[in-house]
């Protein structure tokens, strides 16, 4: 769009559904690729992506004629077309319904960058559930709990 000047960043998490555990270390970096292109063919920019086994962030600076919800379902369908397709994992994979989405000026980006691209380790000290809602109340988001990821609790 010609005239049209904008600054927007959004940083992106969704779940594995069930929380399952089927991010593999041995694919995981072929999938952030493969997001990474759809993203890119959105015309959207890709500023950082990374994940853990059951959950994964990246965070875009979006075009102001791109529509959130439609590039985040296209990225779930694509990919878990892509997982399937590729047989990276005997189990049924698919990603759980809603996703979150946090928005930051620019000022900040470089230590959200560094916070996606340190998930592995970020997540030996907090849970995702713990995370998440973390990022709801830091970014004043009212929600219910019921209407959350599907907390599933492991031994």
């Amino acid at each position: 769009m010609p005239g049209t000047f904008s600054q927007i960043y959004i940083q992106v998490v969704f779940a594995v559904k069930g929380r399952k555990s089927l991010i593999h270390s041995s694919w995981e970096d072929e999938l952030y690729k493969y997001i990474a292109g759809i993203i890119r063919n959105k015309d959207q920019k890709l500023l950082a992506i990374n994940g853990v086994p059951d959950h994964i962030h990246f965070l875009i600076g979006m075009r102001p004629s791109c529509c959130l919800s439609d590039l985040v379902r296209e990225i779930k369908k694509s990919s878990k077309e892509f997982i399937k397709e590729k047989k990276f994992t005997r189990l049924k994979f698919e990603w759980q319904e809603g996703f979150g989405a946090f928005s930051y000026s620019h000022s900040p980006l470089d230590n959200v960058i560094a916070y996606i691209r340190n998930q592995k380790e970020h997540h030996k000290k907090q849970s995702f559930r713990d995370e998440y809602k973390e990022f709801l109340n830091k970014f004043r988001i009212e929600h219910k709990d019921g209407y959350l990821f599907e907390w599933v609790e492991y031994e």
